[in-house]
């Protein structure tokens, strides 16, 4: 299934959800025009599980500041447009619900448990982390909360592709299960790089649980 739009209005222009999109676009095109090769540049500036953990500054930036130049890059195109394209049908309405300031310290937040998430899975791991996933897994944790049954036009391949209206507590929560489960595939099996579940387990978790405490009462 392929999100790719909700019938869920917004009140608001959704300022931060747009510029953190931009941000990102922006790193990646910086990533291209970088004399660096992809490999160095991660290397720089991802969240390596072992320095996290141990805090211990193995990279020109401390561990800290490699978590949040983290979650603005990504490994291709195809990463970089599967983030975005889920930001932003998801990311309009939590910011709506919880105002620019509020979702934005919700989003880096997000993405700081995300990205311990996985290193607490695969604390000795060298290899580094990349990608807004965890951050953008605690947003669809916080629109399956507060909108569950708002429907999300959806691309279903069945022999052809069939544009369906599916209620978001399914496409999310189909969503979640195959991170569930793919994680604990991944922690069975040990395995290292690849996709890290365990940082959108987390940000998804966290998204999940504290979302009442972001959304001003009425």
């Amino acid at each position: 299934m392929i999100p790719y739009k909700d019938d869920n209005p917004t009140y608001s222009y959704p300022i931060v959800t747009v510029a953190l999109i931009f941000l990102n676009v922006a790193v990646f095109v910086w990533e291209g025009l970088s004399p660096l090769s992809d490999l160095a540049l991660v290397s720089r500036y991802g969240a390596i599980p072992y320095s996290l953990t141990t805090f211990q500054t193995i990279q020109p930036i401390s561990p800290i500041t490699s978590i949040f130049t983290s979650m603005f890059m990504h490994g291709g195109l195809l990463h970089l447009l599967g983030n975005m394209l889920y930001l932003w049908i998801f990311g309009d309405n939590v910011e709506d619900a919880m105002g620019k300031v509020r979702f934005l310290l919700f989003y880096l937040l997000s993405g700081v448990v995300a990205v311990y998430g996985h290193a607490l899975s695969d604390a000795e791991s060298l290899v580094p982390l990349v990608g807004a996933s965890g951050a953008i897994s605690g947003v669809l944790g916080a629109y399956l909360m507060l909108f569950p049954k708002a429907g999300v036009k959806t691309l279903v391949f069945f022999g052809l592709f069939w544009i369906l209206r599916i209620p978001a507590f399914i496409v999310i929560g189909m969503w979640a299960v195959v991170q569930f489960l793919s994680g604990a595939v991944s922690a069975a099996e040990s395995q290292q790089g690849g996709v890290a579940w365990f940082a959108h387990i987390g940000g998804f978790l966290f998204g999940l649980a504290t979302v009442r405490l972001w959304v001003p009462r009425k």
